[in-house]
């Protein structure tokens, strides 16, 4: 068995936590190590996060000016250019993972393997399809690295409590110019945990009727320090960003609490949140699907509920 090479997701300063799932799931199978390239402008504090990882043997830090955005264009050849010292090369199953695998396998001319649950040997693998109804087993070829997703509501975060070595590499890599970083725009609450590595996250529904009563879901995220969800119908219908977007065209997550509000429970939206630790229902429909999945249900109109409970955290805080 090869050593496996885990790319780090990250905003330039905070590692994300789906990195630490990574490592998790690498952990989970035999190998000869496990290696993380922090692709950056300046991943020094990346860097020792990662270096902390339990598991991890040892840290790439790629820094260049070109890395200073999460861009698959530029960030997929550089990866690349480490892959054969490796057998296998994982990075999450987030919308970061989703865009800079596929193309790191385009490159290497290999298959992708997505959103990986389980392995016990690193050559057998299972993965969820139809919505999480089905689990396909896997078994992957030695012609190349394996290139794969890992589903991070699968894995439990790796412990802190590791101290890998950290080298710094220079890459002899020529990087296409056709792609290039202009700006950066978020939806409002930039500041609120990432949606896919969050421990509370709060959703709303269609039933908020606008985007201005979402604001209700907004404050009691930030009363609790959580995040901030949405289900297919909320988004469609204006509300916010299809980045909150929760379910199975949505976001796959794996939250200790999560809070339902105003939300039927469609199978698409279960799919997203079946691995949350505890999940809380506020609908006025009793016989709302979500219920039937709830750890607690609250039968009860969102307009009332919302409020009572806001005021109870502010009198706690």
């Amino acid at each position: 068995m090869g050593r496996v090479l885990i790319v780090a997701e990250h905003d330039g300063e905070n590692l994300n936590a789906s990195t630490a799932k990574c490592v998790s799931c690498a952990a989970s199978f035999e190998n000869n190590g496990i290696d993380i390239v922090v692709l950056a402008a300046n991943g020094a504090s990346v860097s020792q996060q990662a270096a902390a990882l339990e598991g991890v043997t040892a840290v790439i830090s790629i820094d260049r000016v070109e890395n200073s955005a999460a861009l698959a264009a530029i960030w997929a050849p550089q990866v690349v250019a480490l892959a054969a010292s490796y057998s296998h090369i994982f990075g999450p199953s987030t919308t970061f993972g989703k865009d800079l695998m596929p193309r790191v396998a385009a490159l290497l001319n290999v298959g992708q393997l997505s959103d990986v649950m389980f392995s016990t040997d690193g050559k057998v693998f299972q993965r969820p399809v139809y919505a999480g109804n089905a689990v396909l087993t896997v078994e992957t070829d030695s012609d190349g690295p394996l290139v794969a997703t890992v589903r991070t509501a699968s894995y439990a975060a790796a412990e802190t409590t590791g101290n890998a070595t950290i080298e710094k590499r220079a890459l002899e890599v020529t990087l296409p110019t056709h792609t290039r970083f202009i700006a950066l725009r978020g939806a409002d609450g930039d500041k609120r945990p990432d949606l896919q590595s969050a421990e509370r996250v709060v959703s709303g529904g269609r039933a908020l009727g606008n985007a201005k009563n979402f604001e209700l879901i907004y404050e009691i995220a930030d009363y609790l320090g959580a995040a901030v969800g949405a289900s297919r119908a909320a988004v469609d219908s204006g509300y916010v960003a299809n980045d909150l977007q929760v379910g199975q065209t949505g976001k796959i997550i794996a939250p200790d609490l999560y809070i339902a509000v105003g939300i039927s429970g469609a199978i698409q939206h279960l799919t997203g949140i079946k691995d949350a630790g505890t999940i809380v229902a506020i609908n006025k429909d009793a016989e709302a699907p979500i219920f039937e999945i709830a750890d607690i249900g609250l039968v009860a109109d969102l307009f009332t509920a919302l409020p009572e409970l806001l005021q109870i955290l502010k009198e706690q805080n």
